[in-house]
């Protein structure tokens, strides 16, 4: 049933529950947009990355009956949303001026350009508190087990490839050679600035069953980030070849959903590796938060 852009809702029961949807949805999206504003004005560094499915769960948890209450009520989403930025290489300063610009947003509601001044300090210990145990559980779990799955994707995480590239530089190093010469990472960098929810979830998921498809024989493929994966493959004649039939297995893919289709062409990019190790780690550190 059609729901009137104005005025009060029609139709009975149905037509109430779905005034009731279009209200909670139109919430929704005010109160991100609001967030994220306030995020990235108080320091938030990467704007693409900022826009992690647990936002969307955390926004739901403070939205009742359309309309916003306070975020004590969303300690289970934050949580969750603590151990997202973790996972995505957010910082806990970050992390926790992400959750500031959050309770800053919801304790004035007036502010609707969401250009306000979030101060850690006025956030509530407890919010804070439980934002960064989240945090803190997967940053040591990621450092006891440096090698894992990152479990949306099944793709191995930017860990892996980092031991990865640690033997090509010590085998570089010994036959007194440029990893460069020999290897190339091939990069896939999608823009979900324009979505949320289960289209993201599922572009990622697309997105790691193209790398596994095309690169199917001993290259190294991992997740580097939230919206980017990449793949260490050999500098050979198959290299043109292999990134022409990534896009086309990339293309086909995403073009299965309507909204995935509409945010884009996906950038593939061969990036030089540096002359060091610790040069590559970097890279990988920047390619993941670009």
């Amino acid at each position: 049933m059609d729901v009137p852009a104005t005025g009060a809702p029609s139709g009975g029961p149905d037509g109430q529950a779905a005034w009731n949807r279009f209200e909670r949805d139109r919430s929704l999206r005010a109160l991100r947009a609001r967030w994220r504003t306030a995020s990235l004005a108080s320091g938030w560094r990467f704007p693409s990355d900022w826009g992690l499915p647990e936002v969307d769960a955390v926004c739901a948890a403070v939205i009742k009956n359309g309309r916003v209450v306070t975020a004590d009520v969303a300690e289970t989403a934050l949580a969750g949303l603590g151990r997202a930025r973790a996972a995505a290489g957010a910082g806990l300063a970050e992390t926790l001026a992400d959750l500031a610009a959050l309770h800053a947003v919801l304790a004035d509601p007036d502010a609707v350009d969401g250009f306000i001044a979030p101060d850690v300090d006025s956030t509530p210990s407890r919010l804070l508190r439980v934002t960064a145990l989240a945090w803190a559980d997967v940053a040591t779990d990621q450092l006891v087990n440096t090698e894992v799955t990152e479990p949306l994707t099944g793709l191995p995480t930017a860990a892996y490839l980092r031991t990865r590239l640690s033997e090509l530089y010590r085998q570089a190093r010994r036959d007194e050679r440029p990893v460069a010469e020999a290897h190339t990472l091939l990069v896939v960098a999608m823009d979900f600035s324009s979505v949320a929810g289960w289209p993201r979830l599922t572009g990622m998921i697309l997105v790691a069953d193209a790398l596994r498809h095309v690169f199917d024989g001993g290259e190294s493929v991992a997740s580097l980030g939230p919206s980017i994966a990449g793949a260490l493959v050999p500098k050979d004649v198959r290299l043109a070849s292999s990134g022409v039939a990534l896009r086309r297995a990339l293309n086909e893919r995403l073009s299965v959903d309507a909204q995935l289709c509409d945010t884009g062409r996906p950038r593939i990019s061969a990036v030089r590796l540096p002359a060091t190790y610790d040069q590559a780690c970097d890279l990988l550190t920047s390619l993941a938060r670009s």
